[in-house]
């Protein structure tokens, strides 16, 4: 049952992500939404372009951390964004709350994704810390279930080469169901990988990080863990490093 401080503690977090919600999307002259291709600083490579979007994360928490200054960025330019936690996040050593991690995690993603533009939010059940257990051929059923429920024309995930365990058996899970569906699968990675290419977000990029910090700040519960990964996101700048997983069909036509 949630306690009547943390409805208070959820009231205040969604009214403080509401008003920075309003206040980066205030319409005005200038507001207008973003290119659906971005044009990088480097041997010009684009932003793929995309109309639907589905980001696949191991537990609440990397859609903004990890994700979320690209998922606004493709929000920004007309994609449909959704999202699938497959855990809920129990197993973080951090809570600044005191509410169980099963039940504060999946309510602090719902604010973060209202502030990154996500249409829709969908947290699995499946152990966090183990799902290695689980199986791949289920976790590849279960993304697979939701590429066809969004018609997802885009996978997105964090880069296996830079995670933990639990994140490199989601992208090997997103990346078996994309191969089925036939549609690609995109990781963001840290730092240039192999095959990967640099990405300018373009005009809005200083809105897109200032979205992306406040969507961390909705993790209220890991507020003991934030303060490096603030800092980190102050000094990412305009820039990110993507990489396919599974390369887009001859005939998505997803890049120029």
């Amino acid at each position: 049952m949630i306690t009547t401080a943390f409805r208070h503690q959820t009231a205040l977090t969604a009214d403080l992500a509401f008003a920075g919600w309003l206040a980066l999307h205030a319409p005005s002259g200038r507001n207008r939404p973003l290119p659906l291709l971005a044009r990088a600083d480097n041997a010009g490579q684009m932003l793929p372009r995309a109309e639907r979007v589905l980001a696949v994360t191991t537990r609440p928490g990397p859609e903004s951390a990890d994700l979320g200054a690209l998922l606004y960025t493709f929000r920004r330019s007309g994609a449909q964004v959704s999202l699938l936690s497959l855990t809920r996040g129990e197993a973080s050593e951090f809570n600044s709350t005191i509410e169980p991690l099963h039940s504060a995690r999946p309510w602090e993603l719902l604010v973060a994704a209202t502030l990154l533009g996500i249409s829709s939010v969908a947290v699995a059940d499946y152990p966090d810390g183990r799902l290695g257990s689980c199986g791949l051929s289920t976790l590849t059923e279960r993304i697979g279930r939701a590429i066809t429920e969004h018609s997802a024309d885009l996978v997105v995930v964090t880069d296996p080469a830079e995670s933990e365990p639990d994140d490199a058996v989601v992208s090997a899970a997103a990346s078996a169901a994309a191969e089925e569906a036939q549609v690609a699968a995109l990781a963001r990675s840290l730092s240039a990988a192999a095959g990967g290419w640099r990405v300018d977000l373009g005009a809005g990029a200083a809105r897109a990080r200032a979205v992306q910090r406040s969507a961390v700040a909705a993790h209220v519960s890991q507020s003991d863990a934030l303060a490096d990964l603030t800092f980190r996101l102050r000094v990412l700048g305009r820039s990110e490093w993507l990489r396919w997983l599974v390369p887009p069909p001859e005939s998505g036509q997803l890049v120029n």
